[in-house]
């Protein structure tokens, strides 16, 4: 338990991260595997905007999430 508390506390951007892009349309994001094992996840259109931070764990259950549909709008 102690791991993930001490990525939970560890939630800053390293100067050097290297994002990657999602896609080139409206609504891309870029992604950061930070040295600290965390992921950072910005909107690619505002790299200066606020950034998420999530733990592995976190970030495991996000990706499944949006797989499974989790996030889809209403209707879509």
């Amino acid at each position: 338990m102690a791991a993930a508390d001490g990525q939970a506390k560890n939630r800053e951007i390293e100067p050097d991260a290297v994002w990657q892009r999602s896609g080139d349309g409206t609504g891309a994001v870029e992604v950061a595997f930070l040295a600290s094992g965390n992921i950072g996840l910005r909107s690619a259109a505002e790299p200066d905007g606020p950034v998420l931070i999530f733990t592995p764990g976190e970030w495991r259950a996000f990706v499944l999430g949006a797989a499974d549909g989790e996030f889809a709008r209403p209707g879509a």
